[in-house]
């Protein structure tokens, strides 16, 4: 049986917030009177984390995240509770704690490494390592109040992973760097999973979570909502970010229930899993209905970009773009391999010839995944009275793995003999692409791979088995 390596009992954390700096003395000074406002960051918290595990850690800002993990890093103490660590823990938390600007990057190394417990000569050996590892050249002689923030962080990471931690707690600092820097920490944090250690990452990267956890969790409000699978906790993380208001208590109480499982039946299910993936003839389909019931495609009005850009207008207004079913559903929560249109309308405001439709599909980073542009005569409008409505709908098939992707939308046409933008919108939408249950695919796009293993040792198969797993 594997040890729990973090285990924390009905862990509570108050923090007191005082109207005046004098209150806080009078308050020692007269203990029966109570000067200051009480602020639970966290209620009853009770966790117990195995060894090897990864353990993502989701929810919004100020649900908890952070008091949770100062707390089992020992930098804060809880209000109520008790909290177990076994293990070396090694922590990149807030950017920059734990390091003195002051000082030189060579002798925060040296200073950190003491911290979590290494000898003088220890870190000497491990000095070119780290350093390499940060790839920050001659700053490394530098105080480190002189760094960027993405210098910071690789320093911070460098130190932090280079000390063969027991238990590596990761809070959202891999998000300041850049990407290469970022695929270099990832597969840092994945031998660090191969080598049996234990690892809380906290992102509100949803496929980060899902891609490399093991288990997840949900904080909002100080309370541990919920603890499941990370696909369920990152699809109810979701909703809940991008739900109304007034619909915020109840999608709360149904993601409690979720919880509700006893004992006997998370082991009978695990056991089912185990079972299933002995035998030798696999199909998806027995599956499809108990994942689909996390994943419905729907509209969410919350869902909107904070950062979309107009063209000014030159003859032309887009009006309303946004994805439908094939059925003139309205969605923005998509499942992949499905079938949607795009589509919006657009008024022209003055008479135009050669008019042209086009859209683009984005990742959240601005990378232009994949768009369409009516440049063919068949496609295009020869000539476009004012006055004019038209809806423009571009057909597509999903087939994008789970993430964030956002919209472009834009009309051509001629201005003064100019084929120029009669008016353009970026990320004018967004929408959410949830799983495909049917699909085995990594990264953006899915190729809709479809595998076909064949077993060539007769000697495992059960007896009567067909010898090929689709």
């Amino acid at each position: 049986m594997t040890e729990n390596v973090i285990s924390l009992k009905n862990v509570s954390k108050c923090f007191k917030r005082y109207d005046r700096p004098g209150d806080r003395l009078k308050e020692i000074i007269y203990p029966s009177k109570k000067l200051a406002d009480e602020f639970w960051a966290l209620h009853d918290i009770n966790l117990e984390i195995p060894q090897g595990q990864t353990l993502g850690i989701v929810g919004r800002n100020g649900s908890g995240k952070s008091t949770l993990l100062q707390i089992i890093v020992g930098t804060l103490t809880p209000t109520t509770g008790s909290v177990d660590v076994k293990g070396r823990i090694s922590a990149l938390l807030e950017l920059g704690s734990g390091f003195n600007p002051e000082f030189t990057g060579r002798q925060n190394v040296f200073f950190n490494a003491q911290i979590l417990g290494f000898s003088q000569k220890e870190t000497e050996a491990k000095f070119d390592e780290i350093a390499a590892f940060a790839d920050i050249g001659d700053f490394i002689e530098q105080p480190v109040k002189t760094y960027s923030s993405g210098m910071f962080v690789r320093l911070a990471f460098a130190v932090a992973t280079s000390v063969e931690p027991d238990i590596l707690v990761v809070d959202e600092a891999l998000s300041v760097g850049d990407e290469a820097f970022q695929r270099k920490c990832f597969a840092r944090l994945q031998s660090i999973q191969e080598g049996g250690g234990t690892i809380l990452f906290v992102s509100h990267a949803a496929t980060s979570v899902v891609q490399l956890c093991t288990s997840a969790i949900l904080m909002d409000s100080g309370e541990l909502l919920l603890a499941h699978t990370p696909k369920v906790v990152i699809s109810k993380y979701q909703k809940l970010i991008y739900a109304d208001p007034d619909k915020v208590l109840g999608l709360k109480s149904d993601i409690r229930s979720l919880n509700q499982l006893t004992k006997q039946e998370s082991d009978n299910n695990l056991q089912d899993a185990n079972l299933e993936s002995t035998k030798t003839e696999v199909k998806p389909e027995q599956y499809h209905s108990k994942s689909q019931e996390h994943y419905d495609e729907f509209y969410d009005p919350g869902m909107i970009p904070s950062n979309t850009v107009r063209y000014p207008s030159r003859g032309a207004e887009i009006i309303n773009p946004h994805i439908e079913t094939l059925k003139g559903i309205v969605v923005n929560h998509l499942i992949g391999r499905e079938d949607y249109v795009y589509t919006y309308s657009v008024t022209f405001s003055r008479s135009t010839s050669k008019v042209r439709f086009g859209m683009l599909i984005k990742t959240i980073s601005g990378f232009e995944l994949a768009g369409a542009s009516l440049k063919a005569s068949s496609q295009s409008v020869r000539y476009v009275e004012a006055g004019t409505t038209i809806v423009v709908k571009f057909q597509f098939k999903c087939l994008l793995n789970p993430g964030v992707y956002f919209l472009n939308a834009g009309v051509v046409g001629t201005v003064d003999e100019d084929l120029t933008y009669l008016d353009r919108c970026v990320d004018v939408a967004m929408f959410r692409v949830q799983s495909c249950t049917e699909s085995c695919g990594n990264g953006i796009v899915d190729l809709l791979i479809e595998p076909c293993l064949t077993v060539v040792n007769s000697d495992s198969l059960v007896k009567g088995a067909s010898t090929e797993v689709i």
